[in-house]
């Protein structure tokens, strides 16, 4: 290995050294926090009877699910899922590869939902997944974290 790689890997060795205090405190609590401020940045606001997130990162739909799932006594059956996704695409493998990612069953899942845009258009990225979209049911936890967004601003 180069000298580069090297420094490279010891300076994030010592980073995470560094860092496990922080993540040592993640009760229920912070995660809560955590889930509010994801939420703040990437979820849906439209309706209020849903807490909605979309997006193409399977990372991103992992860490959603998790913090939802951690922070509240979810009821599974309240999850629905689409796949967003483009014409050149298919859909039963993208909802087969989001349904594992989010751990949430086919029978969840509405019709994927093909952007018109894309007719006649390759799909230049070749690891594309297309988005998913997931709707979770409580119009309870959409206003508490809500809520509690709009208190941390006042808050901080």
């Amino acid at each position: 290995a180069s000298l580069h790689k090297q420094r490279r890997e010891s300076y994030f060795e010592a980073l995470e050294k560094e860092l496990s205090p922080v993540i040592k405190r993640l009760d229920r609590d912070v995660l809560k926090l955590l889930l509010a401020m994801l939420y703040f940045g990437e979820g849906g606001k439209a309706r209020n009877a849903s807490v909605m997130l979309g997006n193409a990162d399977p990372d991103l739909i992992k860490l959603f699910l998790a913090l939802l799932r951690k922070s509240y006594d979810i009821d599974e059956s309240k999850f629905r899922c689409t796949v967003q996704c483009r014409a050149d695409q298919d859909t039963k493998k993208l909802e087969e590869f989001w349904s594992r990612i989010a751990e949430i069953g086919l029978d969840q899942f509405y019709k994927a939902r093909v952007d018109p845009r894309t007719y006649g258009k390759k799909t230049k990225k070749k690891d594309y997944k297309g988005v998913l979209r997931i709707d979770y049911f409580s119009a309870k936890i959409f206003h508490e974290l809500t809520q509690l967004t709009k208190m941390i601003v006042k808050a901080v």
